[in-house]
């Protein structure tokens, strides 16, 4: 198996480069607004779980099993808004290794790197959002990731400026690795995957998300770490733009309410049917990180 150590280096030095970038410019919008708010930063070390003792104790895992830095804000824009980002190593429980690619009972070896960001707004007119890329290894190499808007009062406007973004950066690769249909595949892979059945609804207005784009040599990995990247620019792009033109907007207790109950939505998703959270929980990830993806306040019926 190759060494990938390297590779999850560069990418987890992106990843912090990325929410570096993202958190300064959520701070620029508090100050627009006469708020002081700033990020809080809580490092934390990845607890061990039952597979490590099981686990290659290889160049991707060895005796640090890594951890990460949730950074919170609470402001007067940013009702609350998480970006985390982590890096980690270790071994899967032996029922869970089995659902993740690359990974079994027999071998169950991983290292994780990526950034996890959830945005929950004050007023409602600015729609929440959440983005998230990652590069993980077993006895595979794969890149994973997506963003999507979650407007509780929709402007037909936002969406189309979000999607155009990330169709941008689809385009911008698409002639690459996984052929060129990107936008159109990574476009209908949100919709089905950010759907509550139990509702009968999506959980906002989509966007984009992947999975296993899978690095089977250096060449692989140069490229879809280049879309990667791609995908992290294109959120700095768009959603700052999409905060400032809303942020400023009146709003009734109607338009909260209504706020409220998608938050609800929102939270029934994280709870019952996100990856993440579960491959977070499975893995000895830090819980408050983990769950800083519900909202502050929600309601339900």
């Amino acid at each position: 198996m190759t060494d990938w150590t390297p590779f999850t280096a560069r990418a987890s030095q992106w990843f912090t480069q990325l929410r570096d970038a993202i958190c300064a410019e959520f701070e620029a919008i508090e100050r627009e607004a006469g708020s002081d708010a700033r990020f809080a930063y809580t490092p934390w070390k990845r607890d061990a779980v039952e597979g490590d003792a099981a686990a290659d104790t290889g160049a991707d895992t060895g005796a640090n099993t890594g951890g990460g830095t949730q950074g919170l804000m609470k402001g007067r824009v940013f009702e609350k808004v998480g970006v985390n980002i982590s890096t980690v190593r270790g071994g899967l429980a032996k029922d869970f290794a089995e659902t993740i690619n690359g990974a079994s009972a027999e071998n169950n070896a991983f290292s994780a790197t990526g950034i996890s960001l959830v945005a929950h707004m004050a007023n409602p007119h600015v729609p929440a959002v959440h983005m998230n890329t990652r590069f993980l290894t077993t006895t595979k190499a794969w890149f994973g990731g997506g963003a999507d808007l979650n407007p509780p009062i929709p402007y037909a406007q936002d969406t189309a400026d979000f999607h155009a973004e990330f169709k941008a950066a689809c385009d911008a690769h698409s002639g690459g690795i996984g052929g060129p249909d990107y936008y159109d595949r990574f476009k209908a892979w949100a919709d089905e995957y950010f759907y509550i059945p139990h509702r009968k609804v999506h959980r906002g207005v989509g966007g984009i998300f992947y999975d296993h784009l899978e690095c089977a040599d250096e060449a692989a990995w140069e490229a879809n770490f280049a879309f990667t990247r791609r995908v992290g620019e294109a959120f700095l792009a768009v959603f700052p733009k999409l905060v400032r033109r809303r942020m400023g907007l009146p709003f009734t207790p109607a338009d909260k309410a209504q706020q409220l109950e998608w938050r609800g939505r929102y939270a029934e998703f994280n709870l019952v049917y996100d990856r993440g959270t579960l491959f977070g929980l499975k893995t000895g990830g830090n819980i408050d990180a983990i769950l800083m993806s519900l909202p502050p306040e929600a309601t339900w019926g």
